[in-house]
């Protein structure tokens, strides 16, 4: 099992930032790939960023440009942080894990970020 704990998130106001952080433990395996979802109240959850254990990074074109996503390899963390917030970026963030050793992956509990206009 890997348990993912989230921290971050609140309330800002439209062109502001804010930051998200995820701690995994747990039976983490080497190679894995960290990130975050979102899901919008009636909307189905989908990607914002992931990063892969080499760095590599994979982005939604809604966040290109604005959001950045980075991780601690020895720490097993990930972080989002996200810059010029729109209302539209308001939702559940959940810090998204997965490893080759079970086809669904692990999420956290979510974080609400909600962007005021």
């Amino acid at each position: 099992q890997v348990q993912l704990v989230e921290s971050g998130g609140g309330l800002v106001q439209a062109g502001g930032s804010l930051g998200l952080s995820c701690a995994a433990s747990g039976s983490i395996f080497g190679i894995n790939t960290m990130g975050w979802y979102r899901q919008a109240p009636g909307k189905q959850r989908e990607l914002v960023a992931t990063i892969s254990r080499s760095r590599i990074t994979n982005y939604a074109d809604s966040v290109k440009g604005r959001f950045t996503i980075s991780r601690d390899n020895a720490k097993n963390t990930v972080d989002l942080q996200m810059n010029s917030l729109k209302p539209e970026d308001t939702a559940v963030y959940y810090c998204y894990y997965s490893d080759y050793r079970r086809s669904t992956p692990y999420w956290g509990q979510g974080t609400q970020v909600t962007v005021s206009s």
